[in-house]
């Protein structure tokens, strides 16, 4: 089963905390032990998880911006994305969570988190459920 999440970013550069959607589809569905994929249909947005404590978004996009360093780039469509599209290679579009008892299985301060990097924009998600067979 595969449902669609909707993101609306409000800013170019920004690190949402998407966590209670992803939960919330997990209710929706009844689903209770397996896993949650989710795959991001963008390629200049991300999706991870992270440690949220105040800003912690700050400092990532910060070390974002270290990490592709302003080059001449070729891309002939719009070479300013560039940038994004190479650090959303880097950091992935798409993530597995496992899923117990009907809830996400997320380390005491792991939060599922949308990446833009080419805001605002409206961004889906295609969240897709998988049972556990025993």
């Amino acid at each position: 089963m595969a449902e669609e999440l909707i993101i609306r970013t409000k800013k170019e550069r920004e690190v949402l905390d998407i966590t209670q959607q992803v939960q919330a589809l997990l209710v929706e569905n009844s689903f209770r032990k397996g896993v949650c994929h989710l795959f991001l249909l963008h390629t200049s947005a991300a999706i991870a998880t992270a440690d949220l404590d105040e800003g912690t978004d700050l400092d990532m996009l910060d070390a974002f911006e270290l990490v592709v360093p302003a080059l001449k780039y070729r891309h002939k469509h719009n070479p300013e994305h560039v940038k994004y599209h190479i650090l959303v290679s880097l950091i992935g579009p798409s993530l597995t969570v496992p899923v117990e008892n009907g809830e996400l299985v997320l380390g005491a301060w792991q939060k599922i988190v949308l990446i833009e990097f080419g805001g605002p924009r409206e961004r889906n998600i295609v969240v897709s459920f998988s049972a556990v067979v025993e």
